[in-house]
């Protein structure tokens, strides 16, 4: 019996109790699925929940005599050893050992598939992440969010989204002016201009422009030369960018140019609508955005009073081009210096007619590095900078995106280089490979022993109680990966994997799968194969939410 259907269960008996009348209670607030916890004492049971503490004053009744009657319906019930009340309402639930034992075959059968869900189907997400200006490689910001941006939209996925990974490059602005300078300096031999971009990096896409337009270039009026080194120099740093992300394992449905806004209009028709429906006015030879009538703080500038677009009118376009293709949830991940991003953006989609509550924005806070618990500040490459390129080259894709994910965004992170190599179980990511590696390398010891899942499948022979602990975390995963999903806290994940690990190790050392050399095959050693291949399932597909690899050897 997995959690789902003992939460079913649950469900089916208060809907019963509404049906007969025992119980006066609107059935739409019965929750599905009822949330079920694993208590901290094996004492109280495998399952407990407190529903009865949440619907007994709608059902006008009080939580102790709404948990008995829920007791009392799952006391006939298949698979359930008891059910008591406890304190004020609590129910704990105990299953028998052969219910308990037997969500290792399901996890087993369903393999991929376990955990995942419907829950969002028919939502269409539009996930914005990294969105980094397109005139310097991706620093440890950035990265970060690559890391938490793929993983959360992975983890939607799982719970039935449609989910567009979207990058906006920001290539319209006085940013790009400054990147294209600094390229046509570096090509001349002169000093980085003032509010230019240095670094390794300037000098390397400024060579490659120059070889492919040719040293005439450089005869051009500075101008005109400084207009090839733009488009060229930002097709190449874009597409370092593409292949860095790439290489990250991170890969992004659309790449979205802001100047695509402006050349086709869309800015233009956007601020035209705001104006005639009296959103947007006229003050000081400016045009403003009414976006305190929507809940902002103060009225933002859309065009300033020299003509030029602020930055907001391509986000107010963006905002309207994302809804038209069919996005009903807009998630931005930004930086920690975009908290005011928040109300202005809401606001802009209120003002369109956009549902605000559709505009997510998600603030992480900064990254730093640590070697030999000193800070690691500078790029070889960028110069000012730690970008993408050097945590993988310190650590290595899977350490790098493991240890991005594993906190909440909203939590400064300081990642020690030195403990991401080590290969013991200080290392989180290493501890969780390790635990996958290892049920790989049980199944192969398993096999040489000629131990076999096929036939013998007895779920009531799994009674230590690290097979019980074992199998309650594997329980839990269905609900963690909601969890992840409702909170947009794909961290849940890798801190449950650890969890999980840890509970593998446990039974693994107090529990064989192999006989001891001479002794018969018997069916406690397929049911445990069944509970390995389990635990292995597991693993995999939470590592898999979080863009990690499942190793079968370390």
């Amino acid at each position: 019996m997995t959690p789902l259907d003992l939460a079913a269960a649950i469900g089916a008996a208060l809907s019963g109790a509404v049906a007969d009348g025992r119980i006066q209670l609107d059935p739409a607030q019965i929750p599905d699925p009822i949330h079920l916890e694993r208590p901290k004492d094996p004492k109280h049971g495998d399952w407990s929940t407190n529903i009865a503490l949440q619907l007994a004053k709608k059902a006008g009744t009080n939580p102790r005599q709404l948990a008995e009657l829920i007791a009392a319906a799952l006391g006939g019930l298949d698979g359930v050893k008891g059910a008591e009340v406890a304190g004020p309402g609590f129910l704990n639930i105990t299953l028998d050992a052969a219910a308990a034992g037997e969500l290792a075959r399901t996890i087993v059968e369903q393999g991929h598939g376990f955990g995942r869900n419907e829950d969002l189907k028919g939502q269409w997400f539009n996930v914005e992440f990294v969105s980094a200006n397109p005139t310097g490689p991706i620093h440890l910001g950035g990265t970060r969010w690559a890391a938490v941006g793929d993983a959360l939209s992975r983890v939607l996925e799982a719970n039935g989204a449609r989910v567009t990974r979207e990058y906006y490059f920001n290539d319209h602005g006085s940013q790009i002016d400054h990147f294209a300078e600094s390229l046509l300096a570096a090509a001349l031999g002169e000093p980085t201009p003032e509010n230019g971009y240095g670094g390794q990096y300037i000098k390397e896409i400024a060579a490659k422009v120059l070889e492919e337009a040719g040293p005439d270039t450089l005869k051009l009026p500075r101008d005109q030369a400084q207009e090839v080194f733009r488009e060229r120099g930002t097709a190449h740093m874009f597409q370092e960018i593409k292949d860095s992300l790439h290489e990250f394992g991170v890969d992004f449905d659309v790449y979205f140019h802001e100047q695509s806004l402006h050349a086709s209009g869309a800015v233009t028709k956007a601020l035209d609508d705001l104006r005639a429906s009296g959103n947007l006015y006229e003050k000081d030879g400016a045009w403003w955005l009414k976006s305190t009538a929507y809940g902002d703080d103060k009225d933002r500038v859309v065009i300033k009073s020299d003509g030029d677009a602020a930055y907001i009118a391509g986000d107010i376009a963006y905002l309207r081009d994302k809804v038209s293709r069919g996005a009903t949830h807009l998630v931005y991940l930004l930086g920690a210096d975009h908290h005011g991003y928040i109300a202005r953006l809401k606001a802009a989609a209120a003002a369109l007619g956009i549902d605000p509550d559709s505009v997510e924005v998600l603030i992480g806070q900064l990254v730093s590095l640590l070697r030999g618990g000193k800070p690691v500040r500078m790029s070889k490459r960028a110069g000012t900078v730690v970008t993408i390129e050097d945590l993988v080259d310190a650590v290595g894709v899977d350490a790098a995106r493991y240890a991005l994910a594993r906190s909440s965004i909203d939590q400064t992170l300081s990642i020690d280089l030195d403990l991401l190599a080590k290969h013991t179980n200080e290392n989180p990511v290493f501890y969780v490979q390790y635990a996958h590696a290892r049920t790989a390398n049980v199944a192969r010891k398993a096999q040489a022993a000629g131990v076999e899942r096929t036939g013998g499948f007895d779920p009531a022979l799994l009674t230590d109680p690290r097979e019980a602990d074992l199998l309650g975390a594997l329980a839990t995963y269905p609900r963690i990966v909601r969890q992840a999903a409702q909170l947009r806290e794909p961290h849940r994940v890798a801190r449950y994997l650890e969890e999980l690990a840890g509970a593998y190790h446990k039974w693994y050392d107090a529990c064989r799968v192999v006989p001891l050399a001479g002794d018969p095959v018997q069916d406690l050693h397929r049911t445990r194969l069944w509970l390995n291949d389990a635990a292995r399932q597991v693993l995999a597909n939470g590592l898999d939410l979080l863009g990690v690899t499942a190793p079968e050897r370390m």
